[in-house]
């Protein structure tokens, strides 16, 4: 599944998230909570959906909780229900901005989060792209790049989700295909971010099929109501 990456030049040592393969993959640590086995879990995009979209997110005081997203991190996280982060990170592939850019935006974010009660429990996010020029560009498909389905597969590996009962809420469509091909229940499509844009709700809607489910809303309070939460 996996492609394969190394930089000889890259300080993995003072980075530990992230791994051979180029990927962040960060299981946070949260004192007293313990996963069952087998729990469907809530998957989320970042930018967009838990905080303001702002195109290539990189400084710290420009993160902003989009309303809800606490509140909705929370409802999971009283259910037991594993809230796993999967973001493309493009930026990096491009050069905008760096791991060390990314880490601190992610420390604020958990910042803010932590403020009103709300954890993560993992954090997955890939920055190739085919256009960057940084070690990380010139993956035509990468496979851990939404829409395709490696972050959510990474996952399902690290803890024991039960991927048929899990959803993903997303601004893109391509959120919620890789959703689709990492076999969840469905996907939540939301309006904050870039999903307003023209296209994306008919492009998500699309993805509806007998085995996934499609819903959209305004924002991420809305996935309190999905299934997952009621199962």
């Amino acid at each position: 599944m996996q492609t394969l990456f190394h930089d000889p030049g890259f300080p993995y040592t003072t980075m530990p998230s992230i791994q051979q393969d180029g990927i962040w993959c960060e299981k946070r640590n949260v004192k007293s909570h313990i996963l069952s086995e087998n729990r469907p879990a809530l998957f989320l995009d970042r930018d967009g959906v838990i905080v303001k979209e702002v195109n290539y997110l990189q400084n710290p005081n420009d993160v902003e909780l989009i309303p809800g997203a606490a509140e909705t991190i929370i409802a999971a996280n009283q259910q037991n229900i594993p809230v796993i982060i999967v973001t493309n990170q493009a930026g990096i592939a491009y050069g905008y901005f760096g791991w060390q850019d990314f880490q601190a935006v992610q420390d604020k974010m958990h910042e803010q989060l932590k403020s009103k009660g709300a954890y993560v429990d993992a954090v997955y996010a890939c920055p190739f792209h085919q256009k960057g020029h940084t070690p990380w560009g010139g993956h035509p498909d990468h496979e851990a790049r939404k829409p395709n389905a490696g972050m959510l597969l990474r996952a399902s590996t690290m803890f024991s989700i039960n991927m048929e009962k899990s959803w993903i809420v997303g601004d893109r469509a391509s959120d919620l295909e890789a959703g689709k091909k990492a076999g969840l229940a469905g996907g939540l499509h939301v309006l904050t971010g870039h999903g307003s844009r023209a296209g994306e709700v008919t492009l998500a809607r699309q993805l509806s099929s007998p085995t996934y489910q499609i819903q959209d809303a305004e924002s991420i309070k809305a996935a309190q109501n999905l299934p997952l939460f009621v199962s």
